[in-house]
C-alpha cells in the first residue's frame, strides 16, 4: 500500500504538463497541498495539542513546504534528469539518519541498494547533454535531505492522533508556508481556470496529497524509515512509464536496463536481513540429578 504513493507522485508529470496551466508549479504546490489539509482536518475534527503544533509545523515544514520549495528551484535551474538523478540520493540520506537517530542498522546491502538506485535513475532518466548549475544541483541535494530529516523525524515522532488527522496538519502547515511564496514569486493565481485545469488541480488535491500523504505516513508507522524511503524511486519508474504509454515519449534500452535496476535495488533493499541461528544450549547434567534427590519437586521446593 505504501508503495502506492510514489506511483501515484509519478503521475504528477503527465497532469502538470497535460491540464494544469504553464508555469505555475508554486500554486500546483499549494493547492496540493493546502485544501488537502483542510479537508482532512475538517473530516477528523481534531486539532494538535501541546508539543504536536510545532512538530507539526516542522514536519509539514520538512516533508511538503522547504521540500516543495527546493524541488521548484531545483527544476528550474536543472533538466529534469539532473534533478531526479540527484534527488535519488535521499535513500542513502534516510539510512544514515536513521542509523544515528532510529538505530536502524545500515548495512552494506542497504548501501549498495542506494548507489544502485542512484546509478538506475540516472540510466533512466539522464542524458548525455545535461547540463549543470550549482545552484540547481544544491537546491536538489537539499530538497533531498529535507525530505529525508522528514521521513526520519516523522518515525521517530509518533504522533497519537489518527493517521488522517496528523497528515492533515502537515499538509495544512505545509501549504500554509507555500502561500506566501507562490505569492510572491508567480503572483495571484489566474483569473479563469479551465474545466481541465480544475480536473488536475482536484486530482492533485484528492489523491496527489490526500491520499498519497495519508498512505506514505501510514507506511512510515508500520515499516522503517530505510524501507518506505527506497519506494520513492518508483516516482521516476511510473513517470517514465507513463510518458512512454500515453505521451509516445521514445524509450530506449538504457531507459529499460534503468528501470530494471532501480526495481532490483528496491526489492533488495526490501529483503529481512538474515538473523543468526540461536546457539544450542549446552546441557546440564544438574536438572536431571537434582530431579532424582528425594524429598525435592521441580524447582528445588520441598514436597510432602
Amino acid at each position: 500500500m505504501t508503495a502506492l504513493t510514489p506511483a501515484i507522485w509519478g503521475t504528477t508529470y503527465l497532469v502538470t504538463t497535460e491540464l494544469l496551466p504553464p508555469g505555475r508549479p508554486l500554486l500546483a504546490a499549494v493547492i496540493r497541498a493546502l485544501p488537502a489539509g483542510l479537508l482532512l482536518v475538517a473530516i477528523t475534527r481534531r486539532l494538535p495539542k501541546g508539543v504536536w503544533w510545532w512538530r507539526s509545523l516542522v514536519l509539514g515544514a520538512l516533508n511538503i513546504g522547504v521540500f516543495f520549495a527546493l524541488l521548484f528551484v531545483g527544476a528550474y535551474r536543472l533538466p529534469g534528469g539532473v534533478a531526479a538523478t540527484v534527488g535519488a540520493i535521499q535513500p542513502l540520506l534516510v539510512a544514515l539518519l536513521a542509523a544515528g537517530l532510529l538505530g536502524e542498522r545500515l548495512t552494506l546491502r542497504t548501501t549498495l541498494a542506494a548507489v544502485a538506485g542512484v546509478a538506475g535513475v540516472s540510466l533512466l532518466v539522464l542524458r548525455a547533454d545535461a547540463r549543470l548549475d550549482a545552484l540547481g544541483v544544491a537546491a536538489a541535494l537539499g530538497g533531498a535531505a529535507v525530505m529525508a530529516a522528514g521521513v526520519v523525524l516523522s518515525k521517530r515522532w509518533q504522533s497519537p492522533a489518527p493517521l488522517l488527522a496528523s497528515t492533515g496538519w502537515q499538509l495544512v502547515a505545509g501549504g500554509l508556508l507555500l502561500l506566501p511564496v507562490a505569492l510572491l514569486v508567480e503572483g495571484p493565481p489566474p483569473a479563469a481556470l479551465t474545466t481541465a485545469n480544475l480536473a488536475g488541480y482536484a486530482y492533485l488535491t484528492l489523491v496527489g496529497a490526500a491520499l498519497a500523504y495519508a498512505l506514505w505516513f501510514r507506511g512510515l508507522r508500520v515499516l522503517s524509515a530505510t524501507k518506505v524511503t527506497f519506494l520513492g524511486l518508483l516516482s521516476p519508474v511510473v513517470a517514465t512509464a507513463l510518458g512512454w504509454l500515453v505521451l509516445g515519449q521514445d524509450l530506449t534500452a538504457a531507459q529499460a536496463l534503468g528501470a530494471l535496476v532501480v526495481l532490483a535495488a528496491l526489492v533488495v533493499a526490501q529483503l529481512q536481513p538474515s538473523r543468526p541461528r540461536p546457539r544450542p544450549r549446552a546441557s546440564s547434567n544438574l536438572a536431571p540429578v537434582v530431579a532424582r534427590r528425594p524429598g525435592l519437586v521441580h524447582g528445588g521446593v520441598p514436597d510432602e
